[in-house]
């Protein structure tokens, strides 16, 4: 499924969860780098008015939806995905890594919910290694110096896979840096999946998720915070639903 925003395009390129975890298991197999980005109406907000950004996407080797308008417009144009958000990804990526022996490390967050989240991870998935745990400073540049010391320090420690949780769009720059740093590291951008693992942040109740309401919980929990965001995103989705039809359209015809 490709969106097109801004002149920009982006495809979901890994549709369904069986998809992910088979292209993760290969590369870690092979202790072959990667980039996992997860795509969102926020992500496509971000993608129209930022170059950084749409230079971190075009690096991302797996891109997959985060999100229900995602999906449903991938159903609307006939080339449906499953849903594969970050926090959900977290557990199934480090099960593959426990079953090949390859050291996790975590990246975002502060260093009280690192903890906590390693403890967790390491608690629910048998034989996962957490060798790292780093919490970059406020205001830390993805792509400078300071990143090159945490790409340094992810290689020392031996990692193979490393969960990313600066939010985007640093998360997918630094993944994208780290194909080129470290090319042997698996980078997955995964929000705030580790503080929901540490407690330091409540995610949406299960039936929010399961009604497709996850935004409107999160957006009423801190108004001052997502209102806009979420105007904005509501924003592209009548352009975005109309060239979902056109894409089930001209596919028909073709």
């Amino acid at each position: 499924m490709e969106f097109k925003i801004a002149g920009y395009r982006v495809a979901v390129n890994v549709p369904t969860w069986a998809a992910l975890q088979a292209r993760v298991t290969e590369r870690l197999a092979q202790r072959q780098g990667f980039a996992l980005a997860t795509i969102n109406l926020d992500h496509l907000v971000k993608l129209r008015t930022s170059a950084p950004f749409r230079a971190a996407y075009a690096a991302q080797d797996f891109v997959v939806a985060d999100g229900n308008p995602i999906v449903w417009m991938s159903r609307l144009a006939g080339r449906p995905v499953e849903l594969i958000p970050g926090s959900d990804a977290i557990l199934p990526l480090a099960r593959i890594a426990a079953r090949l022996g390859v050291g996790v490390a975590l990246v975002g967050s502060t260093p009280a919910a690192l903890s906590r989240a390693k403890s967790f991870l390491e608690r629910e998935v048998r034989d996962l290694s957490v060798v790292a745990t780093i919490s970059p400073p406020m205001g830390f540049d993805p792509e400078g110096p300071e990143a090159e010391a945490v790409f340094d320090e992810i290689t020392a420690a031996g990692a193979g896979l490393c969960f990313v949780a600066l939010g985007a769009p640093k998360q997918e720059i630094f993944g994208a840096a780290g194909r080129r740093l470290a090319p042997g590291v698996g980078f997955a951008g995964i929000g705030a999946g580790l503080d929901f693992f540490a407690g330091t942040q409540a995610r949406a109740p299960e039936w929010t998720r399961q009604m497709a309401l996850e935004w409107l919980w999160r957006a009423a929990s801190n108004p001052r915070r997502l209102g806009l965001r979420y105007l904005r995103c509501l924003a592209i989705v009548p352009g975005q639903t109309v060239r979902a039809l056109l894409l089930r359209l001209f596919s028909k015809q073709a």
